[in-house]
């Protein structure tokens, strides 16, 4: 069965943005990028939240999308939204269903393990639906104080076994856990 991998760059108190969705704080190295190449392959297919989505939407230049694109290249990719009407945008498809049973179902399908980008509240959402295998996430040595949370009200405790922690270069931690999915 596919693995479902939830993570990303946060802040020390979690945090993935500021408030106004800059991540202009965030130490980028060959470590990071090592890392990055290293996971890449295992994905044929990416879940974000509608939020994570429109960001990189109006963040990133045409120039940009299309460099990450070519990066993706035969990823299928998901986002999830309450408020965007269901089918294909911009090569993405939009998903009204409910996100962990939604998950679920890829998860039996064939084929690579899915990746979940960034968004706390879908990140959250499916580790309480016990969707999500695996959390890793590259620890920045700043603190933020405020901004988009990592972390939003869950349902019940989860479990964590460490799987993997390593310094990285610039003060950065990077940290992979295995989810343990008792409910």
């Amino acid at each position: 069965m596919r693995k479902v991998i939830f993570g990303g760059a946060i802040s020390l108190d979690g945090y993935f943005a500021r408030e106004d969705g800059s991540v202009d704080w965030l130490q980028w190295s060959d470590d990071v990028q090592k890392i990055m190449a290293e996971m890449w392959p295992r994905f044929d297919c990416m879940v974000m939240g509608r939020k994570t989505w429109q960001h990189a939407q109006e963040q990133f230049s045409e120039e940009d999308l299309e460099k990450a694109r070519s990066l993706k290249s035969g990823m299928k990719e998901y986002v999830f939204s309450r408020t965007l009407p269901a089918g294909e945008m911009k090569g993405y498809e939009i998903v009204n269903a409910d996100a962990g049973k939604f998950v679920g179902e890829l998860k039996r399908q064939k084929g690579k393990d899915i990746m979940v980008m960034g968004g706390g509240e879908l990140g959250c959402a499916l580790i309480d639906a016990g969707v999500v295998d695996e959390i890793g996430f590259n620890i920045q040595p700043v603190l933020l104080g405020s901004g988009i949370p990592v972390w939003n009200l869950m349902s019940r405790q989860v479990d964590l076994d460490l799987i993997e922690c390593r310094a990285l270069k610039k003060g950065c931690v990077y940290v992979t856990y295995k989810v343990r999915n008792e409910k």
